[in-house]
């Protein structure tokens, strides 16, 4: 990574031969052809990660996971802490607890850790709204609890709150940053982003990073303002009408870097 020689305030369209992704390498992807077609080494590397509360720590909340009728999912995180939870505080699930997902991925997703057929299982079919609106028919009776992250989404949250739902809601994990150490002296022509935390991290791990020729790629008005808040020039930026996606952004920017 670049750490000799201050940012300056625009970086030079230069040839682009080494891309580093700050997700997870995925099994099939997109970026596998960009790197084939156009001659790139694309690497992967997970800048954040999710820590789970211990149980001391839940327990400071002073809840009863099994007091609550209903629970509220909207990751696969939020699904995995919540029964991890429920295990560490020797806590039991009533048959009867009724459990409301995002969609109906989430909701086969709940079959890893219950009966499915024994439970009654809701979901929306794709956005927020779908979700509220099925929560909606279940507002009189129930007592809702939503494992969240903390210092996450507070979308779900705000809207409990704001419809009069009986309801709490209740950090579960948490987001950090990755150890980067071993990248220190590596330095890759672009950095790709997609969350604010992966900015974060970037800085958390490596406090003097100087830009100086690194490109840098960020997804989201979210990332995009914590990159630029943090004093970084982007080069890349998506999603965009004519490149909706990081793939086809990246794209866009080589097909003009990289020309001879």
């Amino acid at each position: 990574m670049a750490t000799e020689n201050e940012t300056e305030h625009t970086v030079p369209m230069k040839s682009v031969k080494t891309v580093l992704i700050s997700q997870p390498k995925p099994e099939r992807s997109p970026y596998f052809k960009l790197e084939e077609k156009y001659g790139l080494t694309i690497d992967f590397r997970k800048f954040i990660q999710v820590e789970g509360f211990t149980a001391k720590e839940f327990r400071k909340q002073r809840l009863k996971l099994s007091d609550f009728s209903a629970v509220i999912f909207t990751s696969k995180n939020s699904v995995q802490h919540f029964f991890r939870l429920v295990e560490e505080t020797r806590d039991t699930m009533s048959p009867d607890t009724k459990y409301f997902c995002l969609n109906e991925a989430l909701a086969l997703y709940l079959q890893k850790f219950i009966v499915y057929r024994k439970r009654k299982v809701f979901n929306g079919k794709r956005t927020l709204k779908d979700l509220q609106a099925v929560l909606k028919r279940h507002k009189k009776n129930e007592t809702f609890i939503y494992p969240t992250s903390e210092g996450g989404r507070t979308d779900i949250a705000d809207f409990l709150a704001e419809a009069g739902f009986n309801s709490t809601t209740s950090p579960m994990y948490r987001t950090v940053s990755s150890d980067l150490s071993d990248l220190s002296d590596i330095t890759y022509d672009m950095l790709v982003f997609f969350s604010p935390l992966g900015i974060k991290s970037l800085l958390e791990n490596f406090p003097d990073f100087k830009q100086n020729d690194t490109r840098i790629a960020t997804f989201g008005g979210s990332t995009l303002q914590a990159a630029e808040d943090a004093g970084l020039n982007i080069q890349v930026k998506a999603p965009q009408p004519e490149a909706p996606s990081m793939t086809m952004a990246i794209e866009r920017y080589v097909q003009q870097s990289n020309k001879k």
